[in-house]
């Protein structure tokens, strides 16, 4: 396994990152064994860093898997909280519920701008004053927006910066990869630690998945990149490709016919740049929502590509 400092955290991890959102509730839904069970077996090849959020309601996974292991992971986990109260309670729960006295990294979640930032201040001041405690040793801030990036370049006390970042720029709501990973590159200049998301575009490509991680894994922005994984197929391919090997075949005939579905989220809009996108007619606005009839979809992700708040993932 590769190893990176996070910016000037002082904080070592893996250069691939287990992104936990596939294995939980809201997308593969694992059970909590099984889902520790694979936590525990990227652990075994050298992932010692794990992404997570209060969102995805997977907590028990990752205090199961440590247990499992009997060593703590560096954890980051974010928070939609905006208010001191609802910070406070954000970091209670995470620390209880993954029984941990100290949290690495915690994150305000998906921060559009400095404007955002600051409607959140009251949220982070409470981390601030967390971290100086000792509960937590950076915060940060997840983003969807080079504005979002730009927002940590200008505030001193955010420390780590988790963006969307793909070959194709899929997801980012404000600009191209190409604005992206110059804002990426200034922060990186600055000492802030970056682990990139998404680097296959919430699923969307899929069909060109070997080469987007091959790209975003060599990226000189990053420090490392979260990748949801729901396998141990998906595991030792992210690995090998990561350390610029080929994957074992096993492993990529596995992936290959593994049965995948579109998601939407619930925050979906009900735009409908989706179905006007779809040549399947696999998508219809029911309700002022997205919905799929799964039996017609190609998963062709032509659909994510379009849609204006990144609310349709292949899972």
């Amino acid at each position: 396994m590769l190893y990176s400092n996070l910016g000037n955290t002082g904080i070592v991890v893996s250069r691939l990152c287990f992104g936990s959102l596939t294995i939980s509730p809201l997308q593969a839904n694992l059970s909590v064994e099984e889902g520790a069970r694979l936590i525990c077996y990227a652990f075994e090849q050298g992932i010692n860093f794990i992404d997570t959020a209060e969102l995805y309601d997977n907590y028990a996974y990752i205090k199961l898997a440590q247990k499992k292991i009997n060593k703590d992971l560096i954890i980051a986990t974010k928070s939609y909280g905006y208010t001191r109260e609802m910070m406070e309670r954000s970091l209670e729960k995470a620390r209880k519920e993954m029984e941990r006295d100290i949290i690495d990294i915690f994150l305000l979640h998906e921060q559009e701008s400095i404007l955002t930032v600051k409607g959140h201040r009251e949220a982070l001041e409470f981390l601030l004053e967390a971290k100086a405690k000792g509960k937590i040793k950076a915060v940060g801030l997840s983003t969807h927006h080079v504005k979002g990036v730009e927002a940590a370049i200008e505030l001193p006390e955010l420390e780590v910066i988790h963006p969307i970042v793909n070959m194709r720029g899929l997801g980012i709501q404000d600009g191209d990869i190409f604005s992206m990973l110059k804002a990426l590159q200034q922060a990186k200049n600055m000492g802030k630690g970056i682990y990139g998301m998404k680097p296959i575009g919430g699923g969307n490509l899929i069909g060109e998945a070997l080469e987007a991680l091959k790209w975003t894994f060599m990226r000189p922005e990053l420090n490392a990149v979260a990748v949801g994984m729901q396998s141990v197929a998906e595991v030792e391919t992210n690995i090998a490709l990561l350390e610029g090997k080929a994957p074992p075949v096993e492993f990529l005939n596995q992936l290959r016919t593994q049965k995948r579905r579109l998601h939407l989220d619930e925050y979906c809009g009900g735009c409908g740049r989706c179905a006007e996108k779809c040549s399947q007619k696999a998508l219809q606005i029911i309700n002022n929502r997205s919905v799929v009839d799964q039996e017609k979809c190609l998963l062709c992700g032509y659909c994510g590509a379009v849609c204006p708040h990144f609310s349709i993932k292949i899972v």
